[in-house]
């Protein structure tokens, strides 16, 4: 009893919810805007860079990575860590892979990957360019939670993940949710940005139509997608696409409507 302390719950609240926030925005759900990456994804391609596997090496079993990643850099479960790396390896959840996989790395019906036991994998070469230069220390570097290692602040990659893969994140307080879009627009996009410091949403539009979504679909309308360029917010709706196929059952022709593209 006699190290209880009186406090006014208010303050309390305002100051401790205050760190609380901070440390989950910027630590956990909300991406970096420089390299697109939350913790978790940026130490997974850090410590499959350590290790040297990358896309001219063999695969290496995902339990090994999940393992090192959680040893030296993110010390948290290693479900999570499995998730986020099949995450990064699904060609139907991200425009552009990080993490080539080999093995059951689950589908778009939903069905589950396999055990990290069973699956292996390395990095992919567009996810080299995120690694650029790193050995040079181009980049702020921090002491790993046990204080044995350092770990970038953020990636100096040369590729624009936030805007070719898309990021989603719920903090407290903030929301955010970016679509991804054609590595060649965006390149276009930011060579027209380099030659013309003033250019408008407008003209940027002119290279960057609009999202380039994995799983392909049709985008009804521009309204939304104008909006989302001009002011941040804008909601975009995407429609399957389908044909209609003759087939054959039991010696009978029938119309059969099959689904080529899903919503995203």
């Amino acid at each position: 009893m006699e190290n209880i302390q009186e406090r006014n719950i208010e303050n309390e609240l305002t100051t401790s919810y205050l760190t609380y926030a901070m440390s989950v925005n910027t630590n956990r759900a909300i991406p970096d805007v420089r390299d697109g990456l939350k913790p978790s994804t940026r130490r997974i391609i850090y410590a499959m860079g350590q290790i040297n596997l990358t896309a001219s090496r063999p695969y290496d079993k995902c339990a090994a990575v999940v393992g090192e990643v959680m040893k030296n850099y993110h010390p948290h479960g290693d479900g999570p860590i499995y998730g986020t790396l099949v995450g990064l390896a699904q060609p139907f959840n991200i425009r552009y892979p990080i993490v080539d996989g080999q093995g059951n790395f689950g589908s778009i019906d939903d069905d589950p990957p396999g055990a990290m036991r069973y699956t292996e994998c390395r990095l992919t070469v567009i996810a080299s360019e995120m690694l650029t230069d790193i050995e040079k220390q181009v980049v702020d570097f921090q002491p790993n939670y046990k204080d044995s290692l350092e770990e970038p602040t953020v990636l100096p990659g040369l590729l624009p993940n936030l805007l070719v893969n898309g990021t989603t994140g719920i903090g407290v307080g903030y929301l955010t949710r970016i679509p991804p879009h054609n590595l060649a627009e965006v390149v276009d996009a930011l060579l027209h940005k380099l030659t013309d410091p003033d250019a408008t949403s407008e003209t940027l539009m002119e290279h960057i139509p609009g999202p380039d979504f994995p799983t392909s679909g049709i985008i009804v309308g521009t309204s939304g997608i104008e909006q989302m360029y001009t002011t941040g917010r804008g909601s975009i709706t995407v429609r399957a696409k389908a044909v209609i196929e003759r087939v054959s059952i039991r010696g009978s022709e029938r119309e059969q409507i099959i689904i080529t593209e899903i919503p995203y």
